[in-house]
């Protein structure tokens, strides 16, 4: 006779199992994506664009337009006292 309480561990083991198992099935996603990802700037490079500046742009994309503006001023500002502009 099983107790109540070894039911209820088939359960979550089970429960477990599943997200463990979704939780792989996203990492093999997740690095699938980050290979397109990289075989895309390659493709860019070897049309000649820079993609350094590329993922720049791709990060200040993801940015609030307030904050990026407020990171350039500042810059400009520190530039301007170091007489680099």
């Amino acid at each position: 006779m099983q107790d109540d309480t070894s039911g209820a561990y088939g359960v979550a083991a089970e429960e477990l199992r599943q997200f463990i198992e979704q939780y792989e099935q996203l990492e093999i996603e997740k690095q699938s994506v980050a290979e397109q990802q990289k075989e895309l700037m390659a493709e860019a490079k070897a049309r000649g664009y820079d993609t350094k500046v590329m993922r720049k742009v791709i990060a200040l994309r993801k940015r609030d337009k307030d904050d990026i503006a407020e990171e350039e001023a500042v810059l400009e500002m520190y530039k301007a006292a170091l007489g680099m502009i």
